[in-house]
């Protein structure tokens, strides 16, 4: 099976149909990253950029372990050691990287709708690898495979997002992906951080951790990005520790098979205890595992059929 989309731009575009073929899709693949041997030769001759203009751990990692198993060519574009610091626009450098007949661009970016950008001038396929505080959309979607994982089932789920909502592109894409997946979802932090406004997509809002953690199936730990914050958004931190940071006495409020989930990178002992983030209601490290797995399918599904019906 494959996506009728072009490009993976967000969450926003895809139906609770396409989130389930991706899912579905991506439990082959995590077959795959088990083997002796992890390679399959499905996209044999592509050729895929890795375009990061911001740092980034699992996310380019996984993308590019992702496309060396899939056989793919992958090249890692590095903002540092380019002509972006010459002065270099967006839009030259992506043409530029075209001109050598590529087939995909994995781009992550400060820019909130940069993926979205490219998309209307580049003939690639584009997948955002997350763009400012917008979305995160394959983040997303191995957060819902993990939770899947565990739980067997997403609808009916309460998911409580903790901590620097305001900010994270990875909230964003979760709480669509969930809202259009039947799960309940409460976002808690300081009202600073946690704005009334996201009552819009669906969710509730509570500012009491204690409260919000009851009957919680799956708790979603974010740190404080404090890179995309231009003022002081809590009086200390030690007073948002007091109040936001997950330890073992405030997750016994949860479900007593409830678990832990962090995007990462964690801080430890600041949102997160150091003795919960290794516990065994930890599945962080899973996440990691199946960010492999997801965006083994994505790429697949975007690059490996033959034919598409192509709306965007």
């Amino acid at each position: 099976m494959i996506l009728k989309h072009k490009h993976l731009l967000g969450i926003e575009q895809l139906n609770p149909s396409e989130i389930s073929t991706i899912l579905e899709t991506a439990e082959s693949f995590l077959e795959v990253s088990r083997r002796e041997v992890k390679k399959v030769p499905i996209l044999r001759g592509k050729t895929i950029v890795n375009l990061f203009f911001e740092p980034s751990t699992r996310t380019r990692s996984s993308f590019e372990l992702a496309a060396k198993r899939l056989s793919a060519d992958i090249l890692n574009f590095s903002r540092v050691s380019s002509s972006v610091v010459k002065g270099e626009t967006l839009k030259d450098t992506v043409l530029n990287l075209e001109a050598m007949n590529i087939d995909a661009l994995i781009v992550r970016h400060s820019a909130s709708g940069a993926p979205h950008f490219i998309s209307t001038f580049c003939r690639s396929h584009i997948i955002n690898a997350g763009d400012g505080t917008h979305e995160h959309p394959t983040q997303a979607l191995l957060d819902a495979f993990t939770i899947r994982q565990e739980k067997k089932r997403l609808r009916g789920l309460k998911v409580v997002i903790v901590g620097d909502i305001i900010h994270s592109r990875v909230a964003r894409s979760n709480i669509l992906l969930l809202r259009k997946m039947g799960a309940k979802v409460v976002c808690c932090g300081p009202p600073s951080l946690v704005p009334l406004e996201f009552r819009t997509y669906g969710v509730d809002i509570n500012y009491n951790l204690d409260e919000a953690l009851k009957g919680a199936d799956v708790v979603m730990m974010l740190r404080i990005q404090l890179e995309r914050q231009k003022k002081n958004f809590f009086p200390s931190l030690r007073e948002y520790i007091s109040l936001f940071a997950l330890t073992p006495q405030r997750f016994s409020l949860a479900k007593k098979d409830a678990i832990i989930m962090h995007p990462g990178p964690i801080n430890r002992c600041v949102e997160l205890s150091a003795e919960l983030a290794d516990s065994a209601r930890s599945v962080i490290l899973k996440q990691v595992e199946n960010g492999v797995a997801v965006r083994m399918a994505i790429l697949y599904l975007l690059l490996g059929g033959k034919e598409r019906e192509d709306t965007d």
